[in-house]
């Protein structure tokens, strides 16, 4: 594991996360995995959306505004794995939050469907995101995306976290995923930003799957 020391010094002034090169080998290869993996999971999904709208009345894909890439805002995809309503009752539970500000994590969140946990625990209900990755908001590795209210854009090192898209896979489900708070998570981003190559995306996609399927440090 990389040691996760945060680095302020990043500045949006800051060169490009990625050279112009790498940048289209990594839009290259997103686009390629990702068309493949949608055409590979499209059954599974189809089933899945069926089975999230059988439990729980309303649209199984859950829509929710994230930050992408230099701060612009995207529609994210998710498989819903609450309640319709859940973001009306957050309010209430706020007071049980087991996370530090900004971040709201509650391991036994009454608004989750008994489905939505084991899609939660199993990262199933990332699979619409293979569409966000084709339409070129996201990458297959990269960090996670952010909820706008979570971040100060003028704090210079999430403006260097933010010079890259969000992926689906990342340094930080390798590290710990929903056990890391806020802090730890925006070191592991930035130490992938420094350290990025083409060989290192490889190897967090083969441990990212191994973290999913063994289930490590899911909520």
């Amino acid at each position: 594991m990389l040691n996760v020391a945060v680095d302020n010094r990043f500045a949006p002034s800051s060169a490009p996360a990625l050279p112009s090169t790498s940048g289209v080998i990594k839009r290259a290869f997103d686009l390629a995995v990702a068309s493949v993996a949608l055409l590979l999971v499209l059954p599974l999904l189809l089933i899945l959306m069926a089975a999230v709208a059988f439990e729980s009345p309303g649209s199984p894909i859950f829509v929710q505004q994230r930050l992408g890439r230099y701060g612009k805002p995207f529609r994210m995809l998710k498989l819903r794995t609450m309640v319709r309503d859940a973001e009306q009752h957050r309010a209430e539970l706020e007071h049980l939050n087991e996370a530090l500000p900004p971040l709201f994590k509650l391991r036994k969140d009454p608004r989750v469907t008994r489905l939505g946990r084991i899609l939660r625990a199993t990262s199933l209900d990332e699979l619409p995101q293979l569409i966000n990755v084709i339409a070129g908001d996201m990458s297959i590795v990269g960090p996670r995306p952010r909820l706008p209210q979570e971040f100060s854009l003028s704090d210079p090192a999430v403006a260097r976290r933010l010079s890259v898209k969000p992926g689906l896979a990342g340094l930080w489900q390798v590290s710990g995923r929903a056990t890391l708070n806020f802090d730890e998570a925006l070191a592991l981003d930035l130490q992938y930003i420094e350290r990025w190559s083409f060989w290192l995306d490889l190897k967090l996609i083969a441990q990212t799957f191994w973290v999913v399927v063994t289930f490590h440090g899911a909520y």
